[in-house]
Protein backbone atom coordinates (compact mmCIF):
# COMPACT_ATOMS: atom_id res chain seq x y z
CA UNK A 1 0.00 0.00 0.00
CA UNK A 2 1.66 3.82 -0.69
CA UNK A 3 2.55 5.41 2.55
CA UNK A 4 0.98 8.45 1.55
CA UNK A 5 -2.62 6.87 0.99
CA UNK A 6 -2.13 5.74 4.84
CA UNK A 7 -1.01 8.62 5.73
CA UNK A 8 -4.13 10.55 4.04
CA UNK A 9 -5.96 8.35 6.31
CA UNK A 10 -4.67 8.75 9.60
CA UNK A 11 -2.97 11.95 9.63
CA UNK A 12 -5.66 13.91 11.53
CA UNK A 13 -5.54 11.15 14.41
CA UNK A 14 -1.92 11.69 14.58
CA UNK A 15 -2.22 15.71 15.07
CA UNK A 16 -4.73 15.37 17.88
CA UNK A 17 -2.52 12.46 19.58
CA UNK A 18 0.59 14.89 19.86
CA UNK A 19 -1.48 17.53 20.40
CA UNK A 20 -2.33 15.19 23.36
CA UNK A 21 1.13 14.43 24.25
CA UNK A 22 1.98 18.34 24.41
CA UNK A 23 -1.20 18.32 27.06
CA UNK A 24 0.18 15.61 28.87
CA UNK A 25 3.62 16.80 28.79
CA UNK A 26 1.84 20.94 29.68
CA UNK A 27 0.18 18.85 33.04
CA UNK A 28 3.67 17.45 34.28
CA UNK A 29 5.10 19.90 34.16
CA UNK A 30 2.49 21.71 36.63
CA UNK A 31 3.18 18.50 38.83
CA UNK A 32 6.62 19.57 38.70
CA UNK A 33 6.60 23.49 39.35
CA UNK A 34 3.75 22.60 42.09
CA UNK A 35 6.73 20.48 43.86
CA UNK A 36 9.36 22.53 43.40
CA UNK A 37 7.52 25.65 44.64
CA UNK A 38 6.06 23.89 47.47
CA UNK A 39 7.03 21.03 50.00
CA UNK A 40 5.01 17.51 48.26
CA UNK A 41 2.30 17.49 51.09
CA UNK A 42 0.43 20.29 50.74
CA UNK A 43 -3.00 20.51 49.43
CA UNK A 44 -1.89 22.39 46.24
CA UNK A 45 0.31 19.67 45.02
CA UNK A 46 -2.16 16.96 46.00
CA UNK A 47 -4.72 18.21 44.00
CA UNK A 48 -2.09 18.74 41.31
CA UNK A 49 -0.85 15.69 41.54
CA UNK A 50 -4.28 13.65 41.74
CA UNK A 51 -5.32 15.69 38.96
CA UNK A 52 -2.48 14.63 36.79
CA UNK A 53 -3.23 10.78 37.83
CA UNK A 54 -6.95 11.21 37.37
CA UNK A 55 -6.18 12.65 33.41
CA UNK A 56 -3.40 9.26 32.81
CA UNK A 57 -5.40 6.94 34.06
CA UNK A 58 -7.95 7.76 30.84
CA UNK A 59 -5.43 8.54 28.58
CA UNK A 60 -5.11 4.97 27.05
CA UNK A 61 -8.72 4.82 26.96
CA UNK A 62 -9.25 7.63 24.90
CA UNK A 63 -6.44 6.83 22.65
CA UNK A 64 -7.64 3.45 22.19
CA UNK A 65 -11.41 4.43 21.03
CA UNK A 66 -10.21 7.18 19.01
CA UNK A 67 -8.05 5.61 16.95
CA UNK A 68 -10.39 2.66 16.26
CA UNK A 69 -12.73 5.11 15.63
CA UNK A 70 -10.78 6.89 13.06
CA UNK A 71 -9.77 3.24 11.83
CA UNK A 72 -12.97 1.39 11.49
CA UNK A 73 -15.48 4.20 10.57
CA UNK A 74 -14.54 7.80 9.62
CA UNK A 75 -11.05 9.99 10.95
CA UNK A 76 -12.61 13.35 11.04
CA UNK A 77 -15.52 12.72 12.71
CA UNK A 78 -12.93 10.71 15.89
CA UNK A 79 -10.31 13.95 15.41
CA UNK A 80 -13.18 16.28 16.31
CA UNK A 81 -14.28 14.20 19.34
CA UNK A 82 -10.52 13.91 20.10
CA UNK A 83 -9.78 17.87 20.30
CA UNK A 84 -13.27 18.07 22.20
CA UNK A 85 -12.41 15.66 24.46
CA UNK A 86 -8.69 17.20 25.28
CA UNK A 87 -10.69 20.45 25.51
CA UNK A 88 -12.39 19.37 28.33
CA UNK A 89 -9.51 17.53 29.69
CA UNK A 90 -8.22 20.98 29.87
CA UNK A 91 -11.28 22.52 31.60
CA UNK A 92 -11.27 19.30 34.21
CA UNK A 93 -7.67 20.10 34.80
CA UNK A 94 -8.50 23.98 35.80
CA UNK A 95 -11.56 23.13 37.24
CA UNK A 96 -9.87 20.37 39.70
CA UNK A 97 -7.27 23.01 40.27
CA UNK A 98 -10.33 25.58 41.97
CA UNK A 99 -12.41 23.12 43.70
CA UNK A 100 -13.28 19.84 43.23
CA UNK A 101 -16.98 20.30 42.23
CA UNK A 102 -15.74 22.57 39.21
CA UNK A 103 -14.42 19.47 37.97
CA UNK A 104 -17.53 17.27 37.60
CA UNK A 105 -19.33 18.91 34.16
CA UNK A 106 -15.37 18.68 32.50
CA UNK A 107 -15.56 14.85 33.85
CA UNK A 108 -18.91 14.10 32.94
CA UNK A 109 -18.48 15.80 29.31
CA UNK A 110 -15.22 13.87 28.85
CA UNK A 111 -17.15 10.25 29.47
CA UNK A 112 -19.69 11.43 26.85
CA UNK A 113 -16.87 11.66 24.28
CA UNK A 114 -15.66 8.39 24.95
CA UNK A 115 -19.03 6.54 24.55
CA UNK A 116 -19.71 8.68 21.58
CA UNK A 117 -16.00 7.46 20.26
CA UNK A 118 -17.02 3.58 21.48
CA UNK A 119 -20.03 3.79 19.29
CA UNK A 120 -17.95 4.86 16.61
CA UNK A 121 -16.11 1.93 16.95
CA UNK A 122 -18.90 -0.86 17.84
CA UNK A 123 -20.42 1.16 14.48
CA UNK A 124 -17.50 0.98 12.14
CA UNK A 125 -16.51 -3.05 13.55
CA UNK A 126 -20.29 -4.00 12.50
CA UNK A 127 -20.59 -2.27 8.55
CA UNK A 128 -17.40 -4.61 8.31
CA UNK A 129 -19.02 -7.75 9.65
CA UNK A 130 -22.04 -6.41 7.27
CA UNK A 131 -20.02 -5.92 4.33
CA UNK A 132 -17.48 -9.05 5.03
CA UNK A 133 -20.69 -11.73 5.02
CA UNK A 134 -23.63 -10.53 3.53
CA UNK A 135 -22.05 -7.70 0.79
CA UNK A 136 -23.80 -4.49 1.75
CA UNK A 137 -21.48 -1.61 2.77
CA UNK A 138 -23.08 0.95 4.38
CA UNK A 139 -20.30 3.05 5.92
CA UNK A 140 -20.96 6.38 3.42
CA UNK A 141 -24.09 6.69 5.31
CA UNK A 142 -22.53 5.96 8.46
CA UNK A 143 -20.04 8.39 8.23
CA UNK A 144 -22.61 10.75 6.96
CA UNK A 145 -24.80 10.52 10.43
CA UNK A 146 -21.28 10.50 12.29
CA UNK A 147 -20.50 13.41 11.09
CA UNK A 148 -23.54 15.24 11.75
CA UNK A 149 -23.89 13.86 15.08
CA UNK A 150 -20.46 14.83 16.13
CA UNK A 151 -21.36 18.32 15.95
CA UNK A 152 -24.05 17.00 19.21
CA UNK A 153 -21.14 16.66 21.43
CA UNK A 154 -20.59 20.72 21.64
CA UNK A 155 -23.94 20.44 23.62
CA UNK A 156 -23.62 20.43 27.17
Amino acid sequence: MDSNKVVENIYLLVVVTLISVVQNAFFAQKVERECKNHQTHTAAFERVSCTNRNCMDAYPTFLAVMWCAGLCLSQAPAAFAGIIYLMVRQKYFAGYLGQTSQSTPGYLFGKRIIFFLFLMCIVGIFNYLLLRYYGSDYKEYVQTITGAASALLLLP
